[in-house]
């Protein structure tokens, strides 16, 4: 086996289908996002505007965020030092855990690494340990999602993206008292759907299923004190599983599940993505819990952001950008064509110092490669102005069409390029 031909041949092949990816190296600013610092190959330096940033609400730069890990680093040191199961576990995470359940109005929650982690690992382990369940998912869910169901080895259907007619035709097919689980997100991150979270619980009751919901874009955002799309529909209650990030609005990084005390102690003792990894830093439970509190408690933080999306959606209307009108914060611009999207976002850093990453197959389907724009409550007006008077000159520069808005329920199969 010749290995270095092997990965040489793969990389040449991502290469040749518009695939590679390319990393943009940047430096945040604290107290200046979404300002950063772009450096290009030869290290040099420009500042750029970013727009694709998931810390929706500017929390990773919010003072009190960083004198709560600043202080919790100087009192405990950097490190957890390992696993909860072995080394201990600290007070922050403890205490950034009720935080969690609080907010989602459960009984208990569990801290994981990451968003990714947490979807893996709790549901490849409630799948394959619920006797002969069945797990009925929604076609756009995320990848972590994907992952955790083909961990299980768990039967999966899979629905039509957010169609509550096809879910019940496939929940039918099975007996009432067969275990099953539907997994769904709650504002789906490439095209900005919001699913029918409503319909969804009452068809799990109907038909005897346990919900699993994944709210990573939902946190922060949306509800009385942020608690998503389920507290928005006053459904916290309703859902049994919710599953969240403090890595986009919350502003740090780390995954984690709420849910009833049986439940989560259940997953805290099977969940081997749990059980055998090092736990967060202590400075970053502090951290999370204090940002947690303070969106908690500023709501007018969720206005301005939603404020700034409208903006935003009015103003590439206006001028003819071709978007999906989703009904979340999330913007998806549509290109069409693998190459022109990474050829735009390329002249939009070189010409406009406008940082926007390409998003191509596999996160999205061919013929729907996209720019996905995320404004943040820290945009003002002036830069959403400064992005679509840049993305207008682009879009002359390449002579792309200029089109109505877009429906993300009609997918662009063949591109608009």
């Amino acid at each position: 086996m010749d290995y270095q031909s092997f990965f040489d041949r793969k990389i040449h092949d991502l290469k040749k289908e518009d695939r590679y990816r390319v990393f943009a190296t940047l430096k945040r600013k604290a107290g200046f996002f979404p300002q950063a610092e772009y450096f290009d190959e030869d290290g040099n330096a420009k500042e750029v505007t970013v727009w694709c940033s998931n810390d929706y609400l500017a929390m990773g730069q919010n003072p009190l965020v960083l004198k709560a890990m600043s202080d919790a680093i100087m009192e405990v040191g950097a490190g957890a030092g390992g696993t909860r199961n072995i080394s201990g576990t600290t007070k922050y995470h403890v205490m950034l855990e009720k935080e969690i359940a609080s907010l989602h109005q459960k009984e208990a929650a569990l801290l994981f690494t990451s968003g990714y982690v947490a979807n893996e690992a709790a549901l490849s382990t409630l799948l394959s340990q619920l006797p002969d369940c069945v797990v009925f998912s929604d076609a756009y869910n995320h990848a972590s999602m994907i992952q955790g169901i083909r961990h299980s080895k768990a039967e999966k259907v899979i629905f039509k993206h957010n169609d509550v007619a096809d879910l019940e035709e496939k929940l039918k097919a099975y007996p009432i008292e067969q275990a099953k689980v539907i997994a769904f997100e709650s504002v789906y991150s490439m095209n900005g759907a919001i699913a029918p979270v409503r319909d969804i619980v009452a068809l799990a009751k109907k038909y005897n299923a346990l919900t699993y919901l994944d709210e990573v874009h939902g946190v922060g955002m949306y509800g009385t004190h942020g608690g998503g799309i389920a507290e928005k529909e006053n459904l916290l209650r309703e859902i049994d599983v919710i599953q969240g990030t403090l890595g986009k609005a919350v502003g740090l990084v780390g995954g984690y599940i709420a849910a009833d005390k049986n439940l989560i102690d259940f997953i805290r003792s099977y969940a081997s993505g749990f059980i055998f990894t090092t736990c967060l830093p202590p400075a970053i439970a502090a951290g999370a819990q204090v940002s947690l509190k303070y969106i908690k408690s500023t709501p007018q933080l969720r206005n301005i952001h939603q404020a700034n999306a409208k903006e935003l959606k009015e103003k590439l209307a206006q001028n003819g950008i071709p978007h999906w009108d989703a009904p979340s914060h999330i913007v998806p611009v549509i290109v069409g064509h693998a190459q022109k999207c990474k050829d735009i976002t390329d002249l939009l850093l070189k010409e406009r110092n406008i940082y926007i990453q390409p998003i191509n197959y596999p996160t999205v389907p061919r013929g729907t490669e996209r720019m996905r724009l995320t404004p943040t409550a820290a945009h003002t007006s002036a830069m959403i102005d400064d992005l679509v008077e840049a993305l207008t000159w682009a879009w002359q520069k390449m002579d792309l069409p200029r089109v109505p808005v877009l429906s993300p329920e009609i997918p662009a199969k063949a591109g608009i390029c």
